[in-house]
């Protein structure tokens, strides 16, 4: 029996990740997924956040996913994301700034089609800046 698992993390631009892990933890549209071997089957829809790979050395990589598809079989994951970065790259200052643009923006529209826009851009912001806090809190561990 196989105590891990491949972990495959593509985004429309490269493969960010390929490797085995002992654990995937992941936000699905339902709430946090933990994936483990032999896992059940299963698609489901990513909301835009955070993608943990725990090593079979214990160590977690973290990753930052604007959204996607997360496929499982018994010994494979693969995470298919629009835009998909290390939790360490994310840039901390530009996340800020759109945070802050979003907010803007909401706060002077009135149209519902500009509103759901500002509210998309402000949840992937805040979802960064949570990624970020996230890898602050293990760094610190």
């Amino acid at each position: 029996m196989s105590h891990t698992l491949r972990v495959d993390i593509v985004s429309a631009e490269a493969e960010i990740f390929h490797g085995e892990a002992a654990m995937v933890v992941a936000t699905g549209e339902m709430g946090e997924l933990g994936i483990a071997p032999r896992h059940a089957p299963l698609i489901t829809r990513l909301k835009p956040g955070h993608v943990d790979v725990v090593l079979p050395n214990g160590e977690r990589q973290q990753f930052w996913v604007s959204g996607g598809i997360l496929e499982v079989q018994p010994q494979v994951v693969t995470v298919l994301a629009d835009t998909a970065v290390r939790a360490a790259d994310l840039d901390e200052v530009a996340a800020q700034r759109a945070k802050q643009e979003a907010e803007d923006a909401l706060a002077n529209r009135t149209d519902a089609v500009e509103i759901a826009e500002a509210q998309a851009k402000l949840a992937e912001a805040l979802t960064q800046l949570q990624a970020l806090e996230r890898l602050r809190k293990n760094l610190k561990h």
